[in-house]
């Protein structure tokens, strides 16, 4: 798509989709962790290629990248030109799309992509809740997103996040939060959560601390075997679709 100069109120993937930020997950640690979420968002996401996929602030590549690979048939929305740079890869190829917009306005007609995604987006937007309208808007089958709960260890964030600074440099302040009002936000457009899985049980910030991914691995799998991470893990990924038949069969009839 072509070069635009308009500057949008809720830019947080220009942050997310640079080179300072991927260094974030580099390393064996980091890797790991991103393999958790991918594997965790491969499994929730039930449509099979070559279901049309919005990635809407994924110029990270996180998810774009291996789904593109994957044959889905990805469109990543960035606010700026410059959030393409980390998947130049598959838009020079022809795996993807790449479109600069609003990610609170999106440019894009009702119903136009099967499946809906943002990652790293509800914590750092302040219009949430109307970024959480437009995501439903736009999709047909399903939207899914992450977001930091306060149900686990992340209500300790204020004690950690000098430590997190130090570690990461650049981490910015986030919000966390309850289960019920990102359900509630979704009810409110007539959606529902329909599945959901937690990443992990441990702070983040601790298995970038111990930079050793087998280590952070087995504690994780042990918090996994002990029902802790369903219980209180962080970040979660959820999966909400329409929750009236009738609006199921108004979005499935744009196929």
């Amino acid at each position: 798509m072509g070069l635009t100069s308009e500057v949008f109120s809720e830019t947080a993937d220009i942050e997310t989709s640079s080179d300072e930020y991927a260094r974030r997950f580099a390393g064996p640690s980091g890797e790991w962790m991103l393999a958790v979420q991918e594997r965790l968002t491969q499994r929730l996401l039930a449509e099979p290629p070559p279901a049309s996929v919005l990635d809407v602030g994924g110029g990270h590549g996180q998810l774009a990248i291996p789904l593109a690979h994957a044959g889905y048939a990805v469109t990543v929305l960035g606010s700026a030109e410059s959030c393409r740079r980390r998947i130049e890869s598959i838009l020079s190829d022809g795996r993807a799309q790449f479109v600069v917009g609003n990610v609170i306005a999106l440019p894009f007609e009702d119903h136009s992509f099967d499946v809906v995604l943002a990652f790293r987006m509800l914590t750092h937007c302040e219009a949430w809740e109307r970024l959480v309208a437009e995501l439903c808007r736009v999709a047909r089958r399903a939207v899914m997103v992450d977001y930091p709960t306060k149900q686990s260890l992340n209500i300790l964030a204020p004690g950690f996040f000098n430590a997190k600074k130090r570690i990461e440099v650049n981490t910015r302040t986030w919000t966390l939060f309850r289960h019920a009002e990102v359900r509630e936000a979704f009810k409110r457009v007539g959606w529902k959560r329909t599945r959901m899985a937690a990443q992990f049980f441990l702070p983040m910030v601790l298995h970038r601390m111990l930079k050793r991914r087998g280590l952070s691995a087995a504690l994780e799998s042990a918090c996994r075997a002990m029902g802790l991470t369903w219980l209180a893990g962080s970040p979660v990924i959820a999966r909400f679709e329409p929750s009236e038949p009738a609006a199921r069969s108004v979005a499935m009839s744009s196929d």
